[in-house]
């Protein structure tokens, strides 16, 4: 067994402002994810200049907040909003959802793209490398806070985690931050360094994202309030990766029908 790190979450404090591992890495992935899509754009992708992308990732923030919180409200609280409507703003309580946010940035992407004169796809397709990056900085974020452990095993590597009782436990944290934020990354970047038919890279985060997902949510925990959600053993992310599986894998079979010179 190893002893789980207790660090502080608050990496920063000055006077009465602290600032928060977990606000941290939201930051560390936006600006990884700025760096990397103008260093693309200084390279040639096709179609973007520098001063959108500030314009792009701004109105993705705000989609990744606003869809994250929405949809934890409505995945894993909406008995509480029924009681209590204005929960939706209590930010401060905590609680946001990934595939939330997603939709949300799809929802904000879909605008940019209108705004802009664009194909959906060419905008989805341009940011879908760099979401890794941001996933997995988050998920740094979750194993500093010590939240959303892992099931209890007797793995050498398992640990206790406070407030989790004294059974040692998966660092499901870190499973995610490898597999969804490091690999995906490292599939995803390399697969889009090439021209890509349209939706073929939106298509493979999808579906890469949603496998990982569903497969580290066997050692998750589930959530204490709603344990398993469908046929004694689903949990709620399980079931919520589905049509994002499905939906990878239909992307990848539209964008086999079109022919290569159509990319990002």
């Amino acid at each position: 067994m190893l002893d789980y790190p207790r660090i502080d979450p608050v990496a920063i404090e000055i006077g009465p402002v602290a600032i928060h591992w977990y606000g941290l890495m939201y930051l560390i992935g936006f600006a990884a994810a700025w760096l990397l899509l103008r260093r693309r754009i200084d390279h040639g992708a096709p179609g973007w200049r520098r001063e959108q992308l500030d314009d792009l990732l701004f109105w993705g923030a705000v989609g990744v907040l606003a869809g994250g919180r929405i949809g934890y409200v409505l995945f894993y609280g909406f008995g509480e909003l029924l009681a209590d409507p204005l929960s939706i703003f209590y930010i401060w309580e905590g609680g946001m959802s990934f595939h939330g946010g997603m939709l949300g940035v799809i929802a904000a992407m879909g605008w940019i793209a209108r705004r802009q004169g664009r194909h959906l796809a060419d905008v989805t397709d341009f940011i879908a490398p760099v979401a890794p990056i941001g996933l997995g900085a988050g998920r740094l974020g979750n194993f500093i806070n010590g939240e959303l452990w892992g099931r209890p095993t007797d793995l050498p590597w398992a640990m206790v985690f406070p407030g989790a009782g004294p059974e040692p436990r998966h660092p499901s944290q870190l499973y995610e931050f490898l597999l969804e934020g490091v690999v995906l990354f490292a599939l995803l970047w390399w697969f889009s360094a090439r021209p890509r038919p349209r939706w073929s890279v939106s298509g493979l985060f999808l579906l890469g994202y949603g496998v990982f997902r569903f497969a580290v949510e066997f050692a998750r925990a589930p959530d204490p309030h709603l344990g398993a959600v469908a046929f004694g053993w689903m949990t709620m992310g399980q079931l919520l990766c589905v049509p994002m599986i499905l939906g990878g894998i239909l992307l990848l079979f539209l964008a086999r029908q079109q022919p290569a010179t159509e990319t990002r």
